[in-house]
């Protein structure tokens, strides 16, 4: 296995499925083709990292599966990529999301095929890329291509509004970038070196951290996205087909919480140790203001949209509480807001394919008519507020458990973030499922087709399997994740 370089033929697989696609002759006799060799592509990709996972070594806190040769001989530049155990499942959400996603765009996307499922797969290259990147130049790359195919998915299959919609998240997410690339660039001419492996352990001095503190948090903080700079999320929700939706919550948000992992505390340990405070403020109001926002919402896909602001929030929190409880429930929380926020934009586009509306007005007593869909959409709502059993319940309770060690107050806000996703989340299924079906355009709707079974059944199992299991999680990280604590530490007891 040595010999085969088993993670670049993960990451770059989606890209020869998609020149298979741009081959194929684009009429309306070719599209089932098209559409199949995109799943068939996306399946097998999630087959090879599963492959990795398995072959994982828990013990080994460093990178594995690494390749490495230079790319630009006259500077350190290195086409450098490996995976440590907070990677590897930023990589395997992105690989099961991804067939579900085209399986979800089956019927749903009827204009344009041929170029959306090219999108996807280049899509799933890049944030496959970005997460296995160890060369910081590397990373940026992916991390920026990333906004192409999203912002052609959201502008061209979108909603009305999709224009507006697309050029916001575009402006939003590239003005932060440019900081982040005049950052990288600093880094380079203080230490010569790209590799994040190498400069886990360069410690800057403090007053150097601080600006490059701020100009990764300025790219960070809009792809989580925190409060204030999570405005362009509702638009690009509404706006985005709903497997756009679920690539951008399920994992395009996590690119935010993994740079602030790899780089911030990873790289600049004392200017988060400063800013800590900052976070937590930003944090709590972002988790209270937003659950009351979601509150008030008509439209179901805006309320999860708002949610994951909130559920973001608590990433957030556990990361810069800086403690194994914190980071290991932030990780949790990270794969876990993956599934539940695809798994319930998914179950809006199963309605609103039928009824071509997602006010939440419009239904009631959908549960007399779609029981299969009411128990799994139960799952999903039940894992979104964190009952036990689910993968809700592990990433928040980790992260309430690292935040006794942090302050008090930090607890209070975080609790009553999780009191208010519960109110939020059981008023919307009480509206949607339960009640007296008065519509009469409800009386005809129909339950789950096998198409949708295939994709929200696995997300139920995967939700009840990670709150069940969750060491089968937790191990793979823990070592990369003390490693971090313990140079942060470190850092700050000079």
């Amino acid at each position: 296995m040595a010999d085969i370089p088993i993670l670049s033929i993960i990451i770059f697989l989606p890209l020869l499925g998609a020149l298979v696609i741009l081959l194929i002759k684009d009429d309306e006799n070719s599209l089932n083709n098209i559409k199949k060799v995109a799943l068939w592509t996306s399946v097998g990709v999630f087959l090879l990292s599963l492959f990795i996972w398995l072959q994982f070594d828990s013990s080994n806190s460093g990178y594995q599966f690494q390749e490495k040769f230079r790319w630009f001989n006259d500077f350190n530049f290195y086409y450098h990529i490996g995976i440590d155990g907070i990677s590897l499942f930023m990589v395997i959400l992105s690989t099961f999301l991804t067939p579900l996603c085209i399986l979800a765009s089956w019927e749903s996307i009827k204009k344009r095929v041929k170029e959306y499922m090219i999108a996807f797969l280049f899509l799933e290259t890049v944030m496959i890329g970005m997460f296995a990147s160890i060369d910081i130049l590397l990373f940026y790359i992916f991390f920026e291509v990333v906004l192409i195919p999203m912002y052609l998915i959201i502008g061209i299959w979108g909603g009305e509004r999709r224009i507006y919609a697309s050029f916001k998240f575009f402006l939003y997410t590239l003005l932060g970038s440019v900081l982040m690339l005049i950052a990288i660039i600093v880094i380079y001419r203080l230490t010569n070196s790209m590799s994040i492996e190498d400069l886990q352990g360069n410690y800057f001095a403090k007053n150097v951290q601080i600006y490059l503190w701020l100009a990764f948090f300025a790219s960070f903080a809009v792809k989580i996205p925190m409060w204030p700079f999570h405005t362009w999320l509702p638009d690009a929700h509404v706006e985005a087909p709903t497997a756009g939706s679920v690539i951008l919550a399920g994992v395009l948000l996590k690119m935010g919480g993994y740079g602030f992992i790899r780089f911030s505390l990873g790289m600049l340990p004392e200017a988060s140790e400063y800013f800590s405070p900052f976070i937590m403020i930003l944090s709590i109001v972002a988790i209270v203001y937003t659950s009351f926002v979601a509150l008030a919402q008509t439209d179901i896909k805006k309320l999860i949209a708002y949610s994951s602001v909130a559920h973001m929030g608590l990433v957030t929190i556990g990361i810069f509480i800086v403690n194994s409880q914190g980071l290991e429930g932030a990780m949790i929380q990270m794969i876990s807001h993956g599934v539940l926020s695809g798994a319930l934009f998914f179950c809006v586009g199963v309605i609103y394919d039928r009824m071509h509306t997602r006010e939440i007005n419009f239904y009631a007593g959908l549960v007399n008519r779609m029981p299969i869909y009411a128990t799994v959409f139960m799952i999903f709502m039940l894992g979104s507020v964190g009952l036990p059993g689910t993968s809700g319940f592990i990433g928040e309770f980790l992260v309430i458990v690292g935040a006794f060690k942090y302050s008090s107050i930090v607890v209070i806000g975080a609790a009553i973030g999780i009191i208010l996703s519960a109110v939020y989340m059981l008023y919307l299924y009480k509206r949607i499922i339960f009640g007296v079906m008065t519509n009469e355009k409800l009386i005809e709707i129909l339950d789950l087709n096998n198409r949708e079974k295939i994709i929200l059944i696995p997300l139920a199992i995967a939700v009840i399997f990670i709150g069940i299991f969750p060491n089968v999680f937790i191990e793979p990280m823990r070592l990369p994740i003390e490693s971090i604590i313990i140079n942060y530490e470190f850092a700050n007891a000079k």
